[in-house]
């Protein structure tokens, strides 16, 4: 009898943390936001910025747990536990246009910059600092740029239980993906996109972005061919598949919810959204909408 109750007491403790697990609300993660990059027009001063590191004989890269000296001392104002953070400037090493207007909209919504990671000053000399990388996002190198370190908030997530694939328009705003981190064309759960819509346009942190795409827009140039989602030109040397006999486009039949987003900065025009949960792979090109 008294092993049929410890038993059941198991059971019944293991039951318990199941559930306890099951009701743990999501989190972002350190990564999440320290590691998101922005795109921005905002000026980024460039006046600081990593000189070299030890072991430089061997190495260009430094990572988490290496030291690395910057440009600014005791003379600057710079203490002895001052904690800095680790930007770089990039551009997309491809050159190709993924979607119909990328190129126009990225040179209004300014310059994409990377988030390498976070420093801590362990020596202080007169004009030069030593620190040690804290927490790498990327390997640093010789000339990226280092800040001041600020602390930025952590939107709350919701569950995605109650995530709606064929909700209606919300009637706010809309805009577009413009890109992923580091040029990503492909971008799905946890990861991170920009699109055109900022402070100026309202968005604020801890906002969400629905994510959704027409069938047939046909500005994905990288990849679709001409009325794809409805027919196939014989002109492509393809048959089949089938076909209709009215002219469908992408204004008159449903639109297809790909996902949904947190805002986790923000820029004058673009916002760094990251995406908590995707039914399938996002473009640049595809839409969103404030919820």
């Amino acid at each position: 009898m008294r092993g049929k109750i410890v038993f059941a007491g198991l059971i019944l403790a293991l039951s318990g943390a199941g559930l306890s697990a099951q009701s743990k609300a999501p989190t972002t993660t350190q990564d999440d936001i320290y590691c998101s990059g922005v795109v921005t027009s905002e000026s980024v001063p460039r006046d600081t910025y990593v000189i070299t590191g030890e072991g430089s004989a061997i190495k260009n890269t430094f990572v988490e747990g290496d030291y690395v000296y910057f440009n600014k001392g005791a003379n600057q104002g710079v203490k002895v536990g001052d904690v800095f953070s680790v930007v770089r400037m990039i551009e997309d090493p491809t050159d190709i246009q993924w979607t119909k207007w990328q190129f126009s909209i990225l040179k209004k919504l300014g310059t994409m910059w990377a988030d390498v990671g976070r420093l801590r000053v362990v020596v202080v000399q007169s004009d030069v600092s030593i620190a040690q990388v804290q927490n790498s996002c990327t390997y640093a190198q010789r000339g990226d740029i280092v800040m001041p370190f600020t602390e930025r908030p952590a939107p709350p997530l919701k569950s995605e239980n109650n995530f709606d694939r064929f909700a209606p328009t919300s009637g706010k705003p809309t805009a577009m993906i413009i890109t992923g981190r580091y040029w990503a064309v492909a971008s799905g759960t946890n990861s991170t996109v920009y699109v055109n819509l900022g402070t100026n346009q309202g968005v604020r942190v801890g906002d969400y972005f629905r994510i959704f795409r027409y069938q047939g827009t046909e500005h994905e140039t990288a990849y679709q061919l001409t009325r794809i989602a409805f027919e196939i030109e014989p002109s492509f040397g393809l048959a089949g598949f089938g076909t209709v006999p009215k002219k469908w486009n992408w204004s008159n039949v449903p639109r297809e919810v790909l996902g949904e987003g947190v805002v986790v900065r923000t820029a004058p025009n673009s916002s760094t959204v990251l995406i908590t949960f995707s039914l399938r792979e996002m473009f640049p090109g595809d839409y969103v909408e404030l919820e």
